[in-house]
């Protein structure tokens, strides 16, 4: 490594020449660069790093030429601009953002391109805005649908999780910007999200909580994390010894920056020694008392500085924040290769669209009522208040300033043109307050009908249509798919299921659209031919929903969670329990351990899902063969190749999303049923088909046994399972491991 001297003046040939820092000096490996620009700062300097000077920004060292740090809030768009101090918007008229599907759409398109699309559509806009850190994306696990932020997450299986997430993390990171992921770890509910104190058996932490985190250290190479509100086993999540320093740190190897959630940080000795690097948002007596020097009250700001000077802390350990920070620096702003980035760029409108119809999905299609026969059809119409409702605002964080919405009315209208007439009835009224942090709809939802009068209005409409199309489900208010608090109840709010349930009486082509994040109560899915998970689809959420209607896209989105009848069919809820949700007294213990989602769902003999994990139909039809495998017996050395032949055997092109599952047949612990361990999207032609292969090793069979704090695969029988969803296996094949 070059001297910290570097700088010192050299004398050649009677010249006098400033030699260029190593810091400055990309060509230098980044930890030499990290270490000069280290030897060069004093001890304010490097406090200031730790702690924000704004709501989303902290400083640089202007002395040395090293730039603030801004982050941004994702994962669905780049959020807009705020005032310095405040959460309201800082009135800037070019700070609107394409508005991406929402991670529940991102991981029902079960296709990692869709994700490495994503990735890079959104880490170009932050880039175009010039922040050097996304805060996302989320995959904490789908424990319970009643999680206001489920919506914000890949859904309730960590292998699916970990499979998305790694080609987002890629795409955003190729911009020159860090993803962040987040919350790590266990934010698996909003209620008491700053108090509630989670305690797990370690099995169900690294099997089902962790994984998804892990892979994005050590498959994704995240340069940042975002610890979460809640706290574990008595610790704050934000400054937890157990999850940031022995498991993130030591076990994974991470070297990035570790990132506070909002408001997320309340000790100062504990954050300085449990793992945190950088502290956003904490409220604090400065605020009050003087604006401007607020955030020298943070807990890593005047009191770290304090303790650092009197000797009860090391320096050492703050100057390991400071390296964690400087590389953050060095991969982002510091990179002179980090590309440009791009805003009003068609290509994005084009992914976001894309994204959207290939996350959409098909839930129920009795009678083949879908899609819409347009050469059959003179007027459709379109009742719910969803259908022209704006979905990129509101939902806390994620709340957009999109630069436009298209709504699934309009969507809808704009495919059809004049081959049909689409008429337009209200329904039913949610929330008619369009407004979230300063960004205000454009849409007046204000009505004065009555509840029975928009229902008449309705109905009668509906008799005289040749199909019903009803977009409704969640919004993204408070109490639904919304942060800071979870849902009240499974059912749908403002009465919907009476609407529904009327317009099914009267036309036998009712078509349900959910526009949600987390699975709802549908008391009358026997009694619709055709359900539709929209999703929160963003900008292109109108022209991706209506491609699917009418055929242009054939959908073919999977369910990243399962969709039970009732919520007591929830392990969280099965158990009836308090103590495992919400929690009692602010103390909360998982005791449905691992058997989350299908692996619970799949030992019931009664009560099945709705619509299982895995499901979603098609407009065409699939032949799975028989499933082959290379070898009847292999040990923990080897690889187990598995093969099935996919053919459409339909009329129309369409892509399946083959599911393998493995089940472990001879475990001396309690397992599930079924874990999947790989999938893969193929598009096929009619006729078509395809041989699709995936690779098996030891640790597809492994579990984590927390009596040795390692993943164990037990000798003995296992099967693989080849199927459309984990309820509906087509080829099962067994082997041993020796």
């Amino acid at each position: 490594m070059k001297s910290v001297w570097s700088a010192m003046l050299l004398c050649i040939s009677g010249m006098v020449v400033a030699q260029t820092p190593v810091y400055l000096d990309d060509t230098q490996p980044i930890e030499d660069r990290v270490e000069d620009a280290l030897a060069r700062m004093t001890l304010e300097e490097k406090v200031a790093l730790c702690h924000a000077q704004s709501k989303f920004s902290s400083p640089g060292v202007p002395r040395l030429g090293l730039p603030e740090n801004w982050m941004t809030d994702g994962p669905h768009g780049i959020r807009p601009e705020v005032a310095w101090d405040e959460w309201y918007q800082a009135g800037w008229t070019n700070d609107s953002c394409m508005a991406f599907p929402a991670l529940t759409c991102l991981a029902a398109t079960w296709n990692p391109d869709m994700a490495l699309l994503y990735g890079k559509s959104i880490g170009e806009e932050a880039r175009y805005r010039n922040k050097n850190v996304l805060l996302g994306p989320g995959v904490n696990i789908y424990r319970t649908p009643l999680n206001g932020r489920n919506f914000e997450y890949m859904g309730e299986d960590p292998y699916l999780a970990s499979e998305m997430v790694v080609p987002y993390i890629e795409g955003v990171q190729a911009c020159g910007v860090a993803a962040c992921v987040k919350h790590f770890a266990l934010n698996n509910q909003e209620c008491d999200r700053h108090r509630v104190d989670v305690d797990l058996s370690d099995r169900a932490l690294y099997e089902i909580y962790l994984p998804a985190f892990k892979a994005a250290v050590q498959r994704g190479k995240t340069w940042a994390i975002m610890g979460s509100y809640n706290l574990y086993k008595g610790q704050h999540c934000c400054h937890n010894q157990i999850l940031l320093n022995r498991i993130l740190r030591d076990e994974w190897g991470f070297d990035g920056v570790v990132v506070s959630d909002w408001g997320g940080v309340y000790n100062t000795r504990e954050a300085a020694y449990n793992g945190l690097d950088m502290e956003f948002g904490t409220g604090t007596d400065g605020l009050s008392v003087s604006a401007s020097d607020a955030y020298n009250h943070y807990y890593l700001a005047q009191p770290f500085l304090n303790e650092v000077k009197a000797g009860n802390i090391p320096e050492s350990v703050l100057d390991g924040k400071v390296r964690n920070i400087l590389r953050l620096m060095f991969r982002t702003t510091m990179n002179r290769n980090r590309p440009y980035g791009s805003f009003k760029n068609p290509a994005h409108a084009e992914a976001a669209r894309q994204i959207a119809a290939e996350g959409i999905v098909l839930l129920q299609n009795r009678d083949r009522v879908l899609p819409i026969r347009l050469d059959k059809t003179r007027k459709i119409l379109v009742v719910g208040e969803n259908a022209i409702k704006m979905m990129t605002v509101g939902g806390g964080s994620s709340s957009l300033k999109a630069r436009y919405e298209i709504s699934p009315l309009d969507g809808l209208r704009a495919r059809v043109g004049d081959a049909a007439e689409v008429i337009y009835a209200r329904g039913y009224v949610g929330n008619t307050d369009g407004s979230y942090n300063g960004v205000v709809s454009k849409v007046d939802l204000s009505e004065s009908r009555s509840a029975d009068e928009l229902l008449d209005e309705a109905v009668s409409l509906a008799r005289d249509a040749d199909y019903v199309i009803f977009v409704g489900g969640l919004n993204k208010n408070s109490r639904q798919d919304c942060e800071g608090k979870d849902r009240e109840s499974y059912g749908l709010p403002y009465n919907q299921d009476r609407v529904i349930e009327a317009l099914a009486r009267v036309n036998r082509r009712t078509v349900v659209v959910l526009v949600s994040g987390n699975s709802v109560a549908m008391p009358w899915a026997d009694r619709v031919p055709a359900i539709v998970e929209g999703w929160y689809c963003g900008s292109e959420a109108g022209n991706a929903l209506a491609s699917v209607l009418v055929g242009d896209v054939n959908p073919s989105g999977k369910l990243p969670f399962t969709m039970c009848e009732r919520l007591e069919d929830y392990h969280a809820h099965a158990l009836n329990d308090p103590l495992v949700y919400p929690g009692v007294g602010y103390k909360q213990f998982y005791k449905d351990d691992i058997f989350v989602g299908y692996r619970w769902s799949d030992l019931q003999k009664s009560n099945k899902p709705l619509f299982c994990f895995g499901h979603g139909l098609s407009y065409t039809t699939f032949e799975y063969s028989r499933v082959t495998l290379d070898r009847k017996q292999m040990t923990a050395a080897d690889t187990l190749r598995v093969r099935v032949t996919v053919k459409n055997t339909g009329r129309r092109a369409g892509a399946e999303v083959v599911q393998l599952y493995v089940s472990d047949a001879e475990s001396s612990l309690p397992r599930p049923l079924k874990e999947l361990k790989g999938f893969e999207k193929v598009m096929l032609q009619p006729g078509e088909s395809r041989e699709v292969e995936f690779l098996l090793d030891c640790t597809s069979l492994s579990y984590f046994d927390d009596t040795k704090h390692e993943w164990v695969a037990e000798p003995g029988r296992f099967e693989v399972l080849v199927g459309a969803s984990s309820g509906d296996i087509r080829s099962k094949a067994g082997f041993e491991l020796r």
